[in-house]
């Protein structure tokens, strides 16, 4: 089994085809786990745009997880026999027997589906009964007094004429790729890495996430000009 400091570096793929003896704390695997410590540190010191360190932690996220990129026209045979090896230390998945099955339905049963509507809807204090009469007309009249002033332009016109001035949207936080990006890239992230490698691996799948924006932006702009070219015609 791939040992557990192993696993949190992403170097698991290395214990899968080791020689050594399945047994905790043999002195075979201290020198391999400290020389892959020395590896990530390495890599993540390095250069952001150096294109052999980049290959290199596109290599470790690949081993790290590899049924993310086991579609990889190069390493993805390899990549499948990684998932293989893991998958015989597994065993076999002992079926769920009838009971079973009953108490898994008995305790969704059980369990309270939460509804955000309802839920809202349950803090009316006259979801029982209705409002008096009274109170009802002075809520009425509270609120008409508050929007008086508003009511007075309700219904007013626009000029067609006024030029309408153009919004930036790129200031809307709703609409910001690169912190939307950064957010997928960091919930994608495996959870059991440690703290260094988790950061590799979360760079990683920003960058490719930022490359597939552009390659969108960039098809979009010449799907454009073919348009405003024919249109032309």
């Amino acid at each position: 089994m791939p040992r557990k400091a192993m696993q949190e570096l992403g170097f698991q793929a290395c214990c899968l085809r080791c020689d050594a003896p399945d047994e905790s704390g043999i002195t075979r695997c201290s020198p391999c786990i400290q020389h892959h410590r020395n590896v990530r540190e390495i890599l993540a010191s390095a250069p952001p745009d150096d294109p052999l360190y980049q290959l290199a932690k596109e290599i470790m996220a690949m081993a790290a997880e590899p049924h993310r990129y086991d579609h990889d026209e190069v390493h993805g045979r390899a990549l499948l026999e990684q998932q293989r090896l893991a998958g015989a230390l597994v065993g076999d998945r002992v079926k769920p027997s009838a009971e079973d099955i009953v108490a898994v339905f008995q305790q969704q049963r059980r369990k309270r589906q939460h509804n955000a509507l309802q839920d809202i809807a349950n803090q009316n204090p006259w979801k029982d009964q209705p409002m008096p009469a009274e109170q009802a007309q002075q809520m009425a009249k509270q609120t008409w007094e508050l929007q008086g002033e508003e009511v007075k332009h309700y219904g007013a016109r626009t000029v067609p004429s006024k030029p309408i001035q153009k919004v930036d949207r790129s200031e809307r936080s709703g609409e910001d790729t690169t912190l939307t990006d950064r957010i997928h890239a960091a919930a994608s992230t495996d959870e059991n890495l440690d703290e260094t490698a988790a950061e590799i691996f979360e760079e990683l799948d920003f960058k490719q996430r930022q490359e597939k924006r552009e390659e969108l932006k960039s098809a979009m702009k010449e799907v454009k000009k073919l348009v405003d070219d024919d249109l032309e015609f």
